[in-house]
């Protein structure tokens, strides 16, 4: 099998585990209960033993693809031909330092690129497939290179099999090993299933009815197992290691039988293109890298037409003077830092949302997040708490049982259960009018009635809760069970797949299971009926179980019953499925046959929980006539028929404190929000207005419009492409949403021009995820599959979180925008100088430069780069989420931005031109003396002093639009409008991001040695110290920075290229674009869901 290369253990046994017992299995690895896992020293010497469960060479970062990269970057080709010619004409100095600047430009690129790649494969590894495992009795859930042979394994549908399993345990357990065999069915497994008499060769591995292998997946059912082999001893693993070569794209295939006699030329031709680029970045990568790539290339082809031109004015007489010139124009269009600032703002962006709770599993999801427009989320566990609790019952002739005052939902020990009677619409209303004048009579001293303001009534709703409860006089305390109430109680507890358990040892409640599932469990546990009493106490054994189905919403099991070893049939699962099953509704005395009168009355009861805000499903039971069949598989339908309605339990569901204010942030950035839920109507509609997705009033809305905020999966599904489309708005809330009603969403919305996230957490969510812009996972309730489709994925399933990756995102995306335009503005006003500088001749003829080669080298790597990377660290900017989303069509090179290049570009590129007009022709006498492009000599004394001042004039001019720069349109000297500060010019370029500020005054102190250092300057720089041409240069700067604020004054005074920056205040739209504003609700606490300090209070008013 193979050597562990940690410790040389071998993962082997003395038979297959297959064909041996699991108790056989645990003897030969390390002393184990099955209830209680392994313990942490069993699980560090096992790791220490066998190593980490991942396959060799899996995700690692191949170092010379990464230095080819560097190395096939467009600006390190115009420097290499820079370094050729200058080597060719004989200039060692320049073409040493050139030498330098290239090795250490790939070194330092290859070195970020390298840690960016590991970190990349870090948080890939944090997001890859989890497993859940038992240990020390506790169930965790760690990422599946943590699982050690030994480990108790839990898997349920949907889940990605972590390590080859020895199943144990199972219920309805079907496997897809398509991966492994071939085979499109799913594999039923048996745990029971004996292959002692086998040998390997005789049983395959799609026969091991009792295995589970990695890499496969759950398609049905749920099981335990013990782990036996992981890493490159799985089966997997034994493939991994035995397949070679790679997936080509289509038609790269060179065979003339399959595809004609012009296909190997074809093929060949293509296969070419891949190869060329992707060694130059043109074909791979994210859509800005690719753009990137493309921008250098244009710049490099730039280059070779400014060295045309160059000798082109010289009448292509190449003599060493001219080939230096052309050196100097194809340095200055290259921005030689650009790729490092970008690899290290992805980077420093991708650790910042790791601290915001959110994982990227794709560099593009970076880029796309700051133009999403709709976000459509799930509702259970994203915009609320997901900790559900039954608040209320209603059980057919006896009434409603009530929990209060329970602030755990996992313990069943903690609050008040009351019992009252049911009742009718028309008497909750009475009691509501009653209730209304009750407040009326406090509100006014004088006992004098008065009206309110819709607003002000719901306002006060909240505050009528305990009046309520004194209003049903009728209600009282809990006495004890009745037949009914246990029927109902059995129901919940065994058609459950949720456990919950005292954790003696620090006397807490343990809960594992799906919430909805739990707090039925928990229910159970208040009345001492729960799952696991019912079973071990009470005698009941599970027969069969008919997992919950998403298509048919409901669950139900086969228990066969300890007294008279009846059978029966439990099922739980959605109102309107449950409804259409059941023949009979109650028990006992007072068992009813189902009538449509009846059954109105049932939604009645479904309708006033679901209007409180209550999750509702319904109960039932029937027995099975005669023995149930276990060897034979009885059809769905059969079994979920003729039931008998034994109540309904109303689960609560609370919004995260912070969700309103999330749903707030995203209105006034732009960004539209959808809830799709699987809960009824009225429940969806409830949480809906709750958090401000859709106002409480629709009275202020025309008929179409408010008609189309609230549909059913049903209703949506129902209507055509056409009709959707012809809609005066998307539905706000879908309530009962299938996943693929999910996906027709998108497709409206992108039919809208809409660029659109969605949520997801189950496998059938794959679809829509995939469909969408950026698809966002669950981390904690997402199945594997989900993760996988996903492109960012939610460590906390926060909707705040979604909010928070949307900031940072659109703070990566002005922050790559500001240092582009901060790199290719110095480009453009260098290469402004050079051009026209050409008429510039000496008395030989030749054009004589205004900067020398390394000066342009020293301005683009060292002056120009550490601002660049200052200004990738930018904090977001004040109205970051009360702007539109960027427009994506364009990206980082948008209008304004080509626009601000050219004209802050010029105006360098003429100021530096004016200062060496005025030292050279102004006060010298205009000789050009010989050879100053080569060497110094007294004839050049005036040339050499002009460089000087433009080298310092155009390294002030780069430095200081770096602080402009902060902000394309705001005033550098009130970058933010509600500072209250005096002179906030001092805490906007030092307090908030001090890298730059010291890149900036560390950048403009290194001119004073550049200029004066004896050697330095002339030999390598070739300028000479200067004196009264600092004015020049000083002036120059001042006469810049008037001349940038007066461009922003223009842009914002004639409101050019305003679109998109547009802030919220200032935006006319419909009373929907109000979300989160709906209601005059105020957040009352101060902390948020998981008790961290929230950010900020919700004090909105009705606008």
């Amino acid at each position: 099998m193979g050597t562990s290369k940690k410790s040389g253990t071998l993962q082997q046994y003395e038979r297959h585990p297959y064909q041996s017992s699991v108790d056989h299995l645990i003897s030969q690895l390390v002393p184990l209960d099955r209830e209680q896992g392994l313990n942490p020293v069993q699980v560090n010497e096992l790791r220490s033993r066998y190593g980490e469960n991942k396959l060799e060479g899996d995700g690692a970062v191949k170092w010379y693809a990464v230095l080819f990269k560097q190395i096939s970057n467009a600006m390190i080709l115009v420097l290499l031909l820079a370094l050729a010619l200058s080597y060719g004409v004989s200039d060692y100095i320049e073409g040493g330092v050139i030498t330098a600047v290239v090795v250490g430009n790939v070194l330092v690129g290859f070195y970020q690129e390298f840690q960016a790649e590991k970190k990349m494969d870090s948080l890939r590894a944090l997001s890859s497939p989890t497993a859940t495992v038992l240990r020390s009795g506790n169930l965790e859930s760690i990422p599946s290179a943590q699982v050690v042979p030994g480990d108790i394994v839990v898997i349920k549908t949907g889940d990605t099999i972590p390590a080859d399993l020895r199943i144990f345990e199972s219920m309805n357990l079907e496997c897809d090993e398509k991966i492994l065999t071939g085979e499109a069915m799913p594999v039923a497994k048996t745990p029971d299933a004996d292959f002692s008499h086998t040998n390997e060769l005789e049983c395959g591995v799609g026969d091991r009815l009792n295995m589970a292998y990695s890499s496969s997946t759950v398609t049905k059912g749920r099981a335990r197992g013990i782990c036996v082999f992981t890493g490159m001893y799985t089966e997997i693993g034994k493939i991994a290691e035995s397949m070679q070569g790679t997936t080509r794209k289509e038609n790269r295939s060179l065979s003339r039988k399959k595809h004609g006699n012009l296909q190997p030329a074809k093929g060949a031709a293509l296969r070419a293109w891949d190869a060329v680029g992707a060694f130059l970045g043109l074909t791979v990568g994210t859509p800005l890298q690719i753009k990137l790539s493309k921008l250098a290339y244009t710049l490099f082809g730039c280059a070779l037409l400014l060295a045309i031109i160059v000798f082109a004015v010289h009448k292509f007489d190449v003599t060493s003077e001219v080939a230096i010139y052309a050196i100097s124009t194809g340095i200055a269009i290259i921005p030689e830092s650009l790729i490092a600032v970008l690899t290290i703002t992805f980077v420093t962006g991708m650790a910042a949302m790791r601290k915001r709770q959110v994982l990227t599993r794709k560099l593009s999801a970076l880029e796309a997040l700051g133009g999403i427009t709709n976000i459509c989320s799930d509702k259970t566990g994203t915009l609320t708490q997901g900790l559900m609790t039954v608040r209320k019952a209603w059980i057919p002739g006896v009434g409603i049982y009530s929990v209060a005052n329970s602030e755990d939902p996992s313990n069943p020990k903690q609050g008040q259960i009351t019992v009252g009677p049911a009742k009718s619409k028309s008497e909750m209303d009475a009691e509501k009018t009653a209730r209304q004048e009750h407040f009326d009579t406090q509100r006014s001293g004088a006992a004098l009635k008065f009206e309110l303001p819709p607003q002000r009534s719901e306002k006060d709703a909240t505050k009528s809760d305990a009046y309520e409860e004194k209003l049903a006089e009728d209600t009282k305390e809990y006495d004890g069970m009745t037949p009914e109430l246990e029927a109902l109680l059995r129901s919940a507890a065994l058609c459950n797949l949720a456990t919950v358990r005292l954790n003696e040892q620090d006397g807490k409640w343990q809960t594992t299971g799906d919430p909805t599932e739990v707090a039925l469990q928990v229910f159970a546990y208040r009345f001492d009926k729960g799952k696991k009493i019912l079973e071990k106490h009470d005698g009941w054994k599970q027969i069969s179980e008919y997992p919950f189905d998403s298509t048919v919403k409901r669950m139900s099991v086969v228990y066969r019953a300890p007294s008279d070893q009846e059978t029966m049939i439990f099922t739980k699962g959605a109102v309107e499925r449950i409804l259409d099953l059941c023949d009979d509704v109650g028990i006992g005395s007072d068992r009813k046959q189902m009538t449509e009168e009846l059954k109105r009355d049932i939604y009645e009861q479904m309708d006033m929980l679901a209007d409180q805000g209550l999750r509702v499903l319904a109960l039932a039971a029937k027995p099975w006539a005669g023995e149930f069949p276990e060897d034979v598989d009885v059809p769905r339908d059969q079994v979920e028929s003729k039931l008998t309605l034994l109540g309904l339990a109303g689960l609560y569901d609370p919004p995260r404190l912070e969700t309103k204010d999330a749903v707030r942030q995203c209105t006034t950035a732009g960004i539209k929000v959808h809830m799709l839920t699987g809960d009824h109507p009225a429940t969806a509609t409830s949480i809906g207005k709750e958090v401000g997705i859709i106002p409480r009033d629709f009275s202020t809305l025309s008929k179409d419009v408010a008609d189309s905020l609230v549909k059913t999966a049903a209703e949506f599904d129902a209507m055509t492409d056409a009709e959707i489309d012809a809609m005066p708005e998307l539905p706000l809330v879908i309530a009962r949403c299938a996943p693929n009603t999910k996906t027709r969403m998108i497709a409206a919305l992108h039919r809208r021009g809409a660029y659109a996230a969605m949520t997801g957490d189950g496998v059938n969510d794959g679809p829509s995820l995939q469909a969408a812009d950026v698809g966002i996972a669950m981390g904690l309730a997402g199945s594997d599959v989900a993760k996988g489709a996903s492109d960012i994925v939610l460590t906390d399933d926060n909707f705040s979180s979604i909010v928070n990756a949307i900031e940072e995102g659109r703070r990566m995306f002005d922050n790559i925008q500001k240092f582009v335009l901060h790199l290719l503005t110095s480009n453009v006003g260098e290469v402004v100088l050079l051009v026209l500088g050409l008429c510039f001749r000496d008395s030989h003829g030749y054009s004589v430069f205004p900067l020398s080669p390394l000066q342009i080298l020293w301005i683009n790597m060292l002056t120009s780069g550490p601002p660049a990377f200052g200004l990738g660290l930018e904090k977001a900017a004040y109205n970051i989420m009360q702007r539109r989303p960027h427009n994506t069509k364009q990206g980082v090179f948008s209008p304004q931005i080509l626009c601000d290049m050219i004209v802050y570009g010029l105006l360098m590129g003429i100021l530096t031109l004016l200062t060496f007009v005025i030292v050279v022709f102004g006060v010298g006498d205009g000789d050009l003396g010989t050879e100053c492009n080569r060497t110094y000599s007294p004839s050049c004394d005036t040339v050499f002093r002009a460089r000087a001042a433009v080298f310092a004039e155009l390294t002030w001019l780069i430095l200081i639009s770096a602080w402009e720069i902060k902000s394309i349109r705001r005033s550098m000297f009130r970058l933010n409008p509600h500072s209250t500060a005096r002179f906030p010019l001092f805490s906007s370029i030092y307090t908030e991001n001090r890298f730059l500020f010291y890149a900036v005054a560390l950048g403009s102190l290194v001119v004073f040695p550049c200029i004066y250092i004896p050697g330095f300057n002339d030999k390598v720089f070739k300028q000479r110290p200067i004196t009264w041409e600092w004015a020049l240069s000083a002036g120059a700067v001042v006469v810049f920075v008037a001349g940038m604020e007066t461009w922003k004054m223009v842009k914002r005074s004639f409101r050019w290229f305003e679109g998109d920056e547009m802030e919220f205040k200032e935006r006319k739209g419909g009373p929907l674009d109000r979300q989160g504003f709906f209601s005059f609700a105020r957040t009352l606490s101060r902390t948020t869901s998981f008790g961290k300090a929230a950010t900020r209070e919700s004090r909105v008013s009705e606008a």
